[in-house]
C-alpha cells in the first residue's frame, strides 16, 4: 500500500501513542527526505521530576527513518527496525524536536548494497535538540533492508 506523506503525518498525529503523549509530525516531505518531529512538555507527559519521559523521547524518533526508507525504497524491498539505543545528555524541560534526513545517495547506497550483498543494516544517527538548540538526547537506529525476492543471509 502506498500512503502520502501529507495522509501518513496526518495519521501519526491522530495515532493514540503520538497524540496522547505530546508528539506532533510537524513537516513530513512529500518526496520521503526529511521530517520533523516535536514533542511539548506538558503537565500529562512529564516525568516524576518534571522532565521528558525518556521513552516518549524515545517514541519520537522511533519510526521515521524505517517509514522514510520503506518509502523511498518502493514495494520490492523490506524494511523492519533492527536495534536502537538513546543515550540522555540533558533534561528536557522545554519542547524539543528531531529531524531526519534521508538524502538520495543514501537511499542509493543502501539500495545498492542489499542488491549486491542480500541485506543492508543502516544506522542513523538522530539528535533531539531544545528551542535553545542544547541537545537533550541522541538515538541511533539500525535497520535491517533486503530485497523481497532474496532470502536473508
Amino acid at each position: 500500500m502506498v500512503i502520502s506523506a501529507r495522509w501518513l503525518r496526518w495519521g501519526l498525529n491522530l495515532w493514540p501513542p503520538y497524540l496522547f503523549s505530546g508528539i506532533h509530525v510537524e513537516r513530513l516531505d512529500q518526496d520521503y527526505r526529511y521530517a520533523r518531529v516535536r514533542l511539548s512538555l506538558r503537565f500529562y507527559n512529564r516525568n516524576y521530576v518534571g522532565t521528558h519521559y525518556g521513552g516518549n523521547l524515545f517514541s519520537m524518533t522511533d519510526p521515521f527513518y524505517m517509514l522514510m526508507l520503506l518509502h523511498r525504497l518502493g514495494r520490492d524491498f523490506i524494511v523492519w527496525d533492527l536495534k536502537a539505543c538513546i543515550r540522555f545528555r540533558a533534561p528536557g524541560r522545554s519542547h524539543v524536536w528531531a529531524e531526519f534526513h534521508l538524502p538520495d545517495e543514501r537511499v542509493e547506497a543502501i539500495r545498492a548494497q542489499a542488491l549486491t550483498e542480500g541485506r543492508a543494516n543502516p544506522s542513523f544517527h538522530i539528535e533531539i535538540k531544545d528551542a535553545s538548540g542544547m541537545l537533550i538526547a541522541e538515538v541511533d537506529k539500525t535497520l535491517y533492508v533486503r530485497p523481497k525476492n532474496r532470502t536473508a543471509h
